[in-house]
């Protein structure tokens, strides 16, 4: 049996042009990546976006558009299932919550699941800012989609 992992990923910019980037360390494993994880059973990608950004930022948000479908295989890099990820354009409902660092991996915590935020700006954003295949070409699309909103 193959099994799928549907991931659904938000892309938030804040008023100085700076996106959230979200570092995390998993089973001793450190990544970087979008805020956003994995769909439960019965829920929507909407509402499973807002519910992470909840568990994760403490923040409500809006969901203003979607970016990108992975449209290609991937393999996940935690078990056999195969990732689809969603990634949407979202602005906060409210003041974030969440520690956020300037520097990448500053875990305040020595818990099994580490995560902490820092924002890099628009301009500076690279492939290099984030591990995983898809988020590099969720970069990809959200910078052409920028420079034809800047022109």
């Amino acid at each position: 049996m193959f099994l799928f992992n549907v991931r659904v990923y938000g892309l938030l910019i804040n008023e100085q042009n700076q996106i959230l980037i979200s570092d995390e360390e998993h089973q001793t494993v450190q990544f970087s990546k979008f805020p956003g994880g994995g769909l439960e059973y019965g829920e929507g990608l909407i509402d499973a976006l807002k519910r992470e950004f909840m568990e994760e930022c403490e923040t409500e948000i809006e969901v203003l558009d979607h970016i990108y479908t992975t449209d290609f295989f991937e393999k996940s890099s935690f078990n056999e299932s195969q990732i689809i990820s969603i990634y949407y354009l979202v602005k906060p409902l409210q003041t974030l919550k969440c520690h956020i660092s300037t520097s990448i991996c500053d875990f305040t915590s020595d818990a099994l699941v580490k995560q902490s935020f820092r924002w890099i700006p628009i301009q500076d954003l690279t492939e290099a800012d984030v591990t995983f295949l898809t988020d590099k070409i969720a970069i990809q699309k959200l910078q052409a989609a920028w420079k034809k909103k800047e022109a």
